[in-house]
């Protein structure tokens, strides 16, 4: 799969930094992460507390696009709680269906 994407606008080691996110990467509960920018390169490897995991897949979608399924991928129970808890992570967000984010799919290496 050759997709086009545009230059990354952050490096991959800021991917997954929150602490409850790094457990849950580990635990196998999260398998995705959405951030405003592109952090990494399908098959590019993120190292987490000594374990290696490799980018999948990354592509674009709008907030409105997501579903429970999208919010269990990210390690919660529903779209309601991942919302929640974005919205707590960053003061002063207002959750924009229109709003385009990145997201970045991975499993252990």
């Amino acid at each position: 799969m050759n997709v086009s994407l545009p230059p990354k606008t952050c490096t991959i080691e800021r991917l997954v930094t929150v602490p409850t996110d790094v457990k849950k990467v580990i635990e196998g509960q999260k398998t995705a992460t959405r951030r405003n920018g592109r952090y990494a390169d399908i098959g590019e490897m993120m190292e987490l507390q000594g374990k290696e995991f490799i980018v999948e897949n990354v592509y674009s979608q709008s907030l409105g696009e997501m579903t429970d399924e999208h919010a269990r991928q990210e390690g919660y129970e529903n779209l309601e709680e991942y919302k929640k808890a974005i919205l707590g992570i960053h003061p002063g967000m207002k959750w924009v269906p229109q709003m385009k984010v990145w997201v970045h799919e991975f499993s252990p290496a």
